[in-house]
């Protein structure tokens, strides 16, 4: 897909599993695509920090082979995998027949999520999309969602910096962080701890956020990086390096993230 809308590079991010880079770099990358190593690990904010937002840590290039960060993510997969089934049961007392097997059949062998509970809910007519899904059953304060454990923001940035990688944080916007004044605390606490980028470029962040977070990572001396938050069929609006249709990340900040490595 990747070669087919002539993108110069990519780079699998999945949350807390690393098999999608593993699978692609056995099966070979073609020499017209540069390829980074990559994983998205949930995280706790740290203690001075409690904005309601998801939060993130990227890795870029990492070494997928390091022991400490397969230990972690198959820590962090087995919280995701036990979060399920909770899910369920509080869907089901709402009235919606789901059940796990159902939604295994449908996605096969890969790591189950609130995506894909939210992706049968459309399926079986319950809602109309998986935006609403999210926005009255399964986003953090909703009646079916249910904490998981997350590794300290300090730990998720130390495992990637120990697997060689370049931790970075992810969709900021995804924060909610109006003031610009806590923005600033936040980063600088995490440059503290080793973080080394942001991902300023997000199809959810606006032209003026992008300046924004680029002017923050630059004044701080952080990289830049992109994402288009592509997940296949899950998010069909979102497509492969264009977002919507008019987003982009410039290939020069995969060529600065390489030549940081």
């Amino acid at each position: 897909m990747a070669q087919r809308l002539n993108l110069g590079a990519i780079s699998i991010t999945d949350h807390d599993t690393i098999n999608g880079t593993k699978e692609a770099l056995a099966i070979g990358i073609p020499p017209s695509l540069k390829f980074l190593t990559g994983v998205e690990i949930s995280a706790n904010p740290p203690p001075s920090f409690s904005g309601p937002g998801s939060f993130h840590i990227l890795g870029y290039g990492i070494n997928i082979h390091d022991t400490e960060l397969n230990h972690t993510l198959v820590r962090l997969q087995e919280a995701r995998k036990n979060r399920n089934p909770r899910i369920i049961e509080l869907l089901n007392r709402m009235g919606f027949e789901l059940t796990l097997h159902e939604i295994r059949k449908e996605v096969g062998e890969c790591q189950l999520g609130r995506p894909h509970i939210a992706n049968q809910m459309v399926k079986k007519g319950f809602v109309q999309s998986v935006s609403e899904a999210f926005d009255n059953y399964l986003a953090t304060g909703q009646p079916a969602y249910v904490d998981k454990y997350r590794v300290d923001c300090d730990r998720a940035i130390a495992v990637i910096l120990n697997a060689g990688g370049i931790p970075v944080l992810a969709h900021p916007v995804l924060l909610n962080i109006q003031d610009d004044d806590v923005l600033e605390k936040l980063v600088i606490c995490l440059k503290e701890m080793g973080l080394k980028g942001i991902e300023a470029y997000y199809p959810e962040q606006t032209p003026d956020l992008i300046a924004r977070y680029t002017e923050i990572a630059n004044r701080y001396g952080l990289l830049i990086t992109g994402g288009t938050d592509f997940h296949g069929s899950i998010k069909p609006e979102i497509k492969m390096g264009s977002g919507r249709g008019n987003f982009s990340v410039p290939y020069e900040l995969y060529e600065k993230l390489i030549s940081s490595l």
